[in-house]
């Protein structure tokens, strides 16, 4: 064995000794300010307090609710740091101060966070992440609205670009994700008990954020991420042959123009009827390389990818000879449920549907479980 692999074997296992001594990590998610993420978070500490858990409040934001100021009564606090930035006095989470102290979890609130300049962190979720690898765990808290890839959705839905916003790899870390859930009626409802901002600040935030079709959107984009991220633990914790199967279609297309558009909107179709992931699979082989293929097919498929992609099918490119067995493989890498090809005489299924071939593709279909929809 060489050096260069022997320090990669070094490093990865280092890397696994890490992340085994790594701190739980829990986020609270909401759709908007005002649905209970920092009271839920304060009940989950007092409840482990009293079970004799070592459980230490790093940093919380009050937003003057007189609830969750009576509920923090009682909680060992860990001090901010104080900072002064242009001439004001600041408060920020004490970092080395929780290292410090090491307690068994530490709660840690307003994820998105920017921190003071001249911190030694932009952003809080990089102070957590720090914490995280000192083997402490956390437990914080963010708005749907801070989730980066949705930053373009949340200013169509709302008509504001929030500056504050988290990384969706900060998301996939976490071990728990929870949903605070409310009705659009129940968040208005308690806006207008004065449960969320002071009186002053109510009727503006009725007539702005507050509107019940906003508050419905936000609401659906927080279930999704929540249910995105229950969908990887499933597929990453819970055996094959256990788990519940997630539809999932893998649309097969060729160079042709037409065959291809065909198979993607029907795929699509299904894909949208059954409320479920797809994704587009083009296999190039060697005769349709790109210093090969025809000008007019390479614009086809690139045309094809541009609708797929708005359809919101997900593309996969993949250069084999071996049609049949690339399919396969992209179908077990995806867990797909459903594989969609063109009717048997295109161009691209001629190899796959050489007796031979395609009766073994069956048979193996058929082994993962698979099924196969020829469209018309």
């Amino acid at each position: 064995m060489n050096s260069t692999n022997k320090e990669e074997n070094v490093q990865h296992f280092l890397e696994l000794i890490k992340k085994s001594r790594r701190g739980k990590f829990k986020i609270y998610i909401g759709m908007s300010a005002g649905v209970g993420k920092t009271y839920r978070m304060l009940q989950e500490a007092s409840s482990l307090l009293k079970n004799g858990i070592d459980v230490k409040v790093g940093y919380i934001e009050m937003h003057h609710r007189k609830e969750t100021h009576e509920l923090l009564e009682g909680l060992p606090l860990i001090p901010r740091r104080k900072l002064f930035y242009k001439g004001k006095e600041l408060e920020e989470l004490d970092v080395p101060a929780v290292i410090s102290l090491r307690p068994e979890i530490v709660v840690v609130d307003e994820l998105a966070h920017t921190n003071v300049e001249g911190s030694k962190n932009e952003k809080r979720w990089q102070d957590v992440v720090d914490i995280l690898d000192a083997g402490i765990n956390v437990i914080s808290a963010v708005n749907i609205q801070h989730i980066e890839s949705l930053n373009e959705e949340i200013k169509h839905i709302t008509g504001v670009e929030v500056k504050e916003r988290i990384p969706d790899s900060v998301l996939q870390m976490a071990d728990e994700v929870v949903n605070i859930d409310l009705t659009a009626d129940e968040l208005i409802a308690r806006l207008k008990e004065g449960k969320i901002y002071t009186s002053d600040k109510i009727q503006t935030a009725l007539t702005n954020f507050f509107k019940p079709d906003q508050i419905l959107q936000l609401r659906e984009l927080a279930l999704k991420a929540v249910a995105s991220q229950v969908e990887r633990k499933v597929e990453s914790e819970v055996p094959k042959n256990n788990a519940f199967r997630h539809e999932k279609f893998l649309a097969c297309i060729s160079s042709n123009e037409q065959t291809a558009k065909n198979v993607i909107r029907k795929t699509a179709r299904l894909a949208s009827y059954y409320n479920c992931k797809w994704y587009v699979l083009y296999v190039q082989i060697p005769s349709e390389s790109s210093d090969k293929i025809a000008l007019d097919k390479q614009r086809h498929l690139i045309n094809n990818f541009k609708l797929a992609t708005q359809l919101g099918a997900e593309i996969v490119r993949v250069e084999s000879e071996n049609v049949s067995k690339t399919i396969l493989e992209v179908a077990e890498q995806r867990n797909i449920t459903t594989l969609c090809i063109g009717k048997p005489h295109l161009n691209l299924f001629k190899v796959i549907l050489s007796t031979t071939i395609f009766n073994e593709l069956l048979k193996k279909l058929s082994a993962a479980d698979v099924d196969l929809v020829i469209l018309s």
